[in-house]
């Protein structure tokens, strides 16, 4: 008889009530691109569509023991981080991954709200650009977040050229800038790696919506979600992007709550994949 495996993608972030962002946006692109999605909680938090009002870390060492839990059972084939709230948490999360250095990382860096507000302080933004940076194999900053890492604005695709670069030498291994608060009608994303000078454009038609509520959550578990299949990074970002285009697209006219609702994260669900076990 024959044996099978899914394809497990982890999150490590933090919970969103309203369904829209964290883990719950994370579980359910996992789900929608074929994979099969764990969670391990790194914050609570109590927000809607109209915003962010309270967040709770949960405790490093149950971070820790929610980790090593998992992990001595079910190993899975990429891991995406999110909110990481504390230098403790930053600690915990790369003394775990240190354990796994072939798993490939996808790290979200969350410290700037929609709404322009800093979720993290400067102490945890230094723990994780020392000690999460080097481990990740792509870290997919906004322009906000870009320009809060590099030290300058970015408010222009040259900006974020300049931006990347600087980022790359913080000790990183790819960095994907994303232009999705570019004020022209298509958006540009870059992708620089530290194995070649090249750097990779992504673009995009703008959507009239506000709905985009987790869309950078949904890109970087899209990005972990294709590498589990075994795409190469560059690709693994293109079906990623197509993924919430079609995502934004499919849920632009649906009213979901009274602020930013969320994307359509179902609008061509792919079926559980299954690995045939040697």
């Amino acid at each position: 008889m024959k044996h099978y495996t899914y394809p497990a993608v982890l999150t490590i972030a933090g919970s969103d009530p309203s369904g829209g962002a964290g883990i719950q946006a994370d579980l359910k692109t996992f789900s929608a691109l074929g994979c099969y999605g764990m969670s391990v909680i790194t914050a609570l938090t109590a927000q809607n569509t109209l915003g962010v009002t309270g967040i709770h870390s949960i405790p490093p060492h149950f971070v820790a023991e929610q980790l090593e839990t998992l992990l001595q059972d079910i190993t899975p084939l990429a891991i995406k981080i999110g909110m990481v709230h504390t230098p403790q948490l930053a600690g915990v999360i790369a003394d775990c991954l240190l354990q796994f250095p072939n798993i490939p990382v996808v790290l979200d860096p969350v410290m700037i709200a929609t709404s322009g507000d800093r979720l993290i302080e400067n102490e945890t933004v230094a723990a994780i650009i020392q000690k999460l940076f080097p481990l990740a194999t792509v870290i997919t900053p906004n322009m906000d977040e870009a320009a809060l890492l590099a030290g300058t604005p970015v408010t222009s695709v040259a900006d974020m050229q300049a931006a990347g670069k600087t980022i790359l030498g913080l000790d990183t291994n790819a960095v994907l800038v994303k232009g999705g608060h570019l004020p022209s009608e298509q958006l540009t994303s870059l992708l620089f790696t530290s194995q070649s000078h090249r750097v990779t454009e992504y673009t995009s038609q703008k959507i009239a919506t506000k709905n985009m509520h987790g869309s950078g959550c949904t890109l970087s578990s899209a990005i972990a979600a294709c590498l589990a299949l075994g795409d190469a990074l560059p690709q693994a970002v293109q079906k990623a992007q197509d993924y919430v285009h079609g995502a934004i697209l499919h849920g632009a006219d649906v009213i979901t709550g009274k602020g930013h609702g969320p994307l359509n994260h179902f609008y061509n669900p792919q079926t559980l994949k299954k690995h045939e076990l040697e």
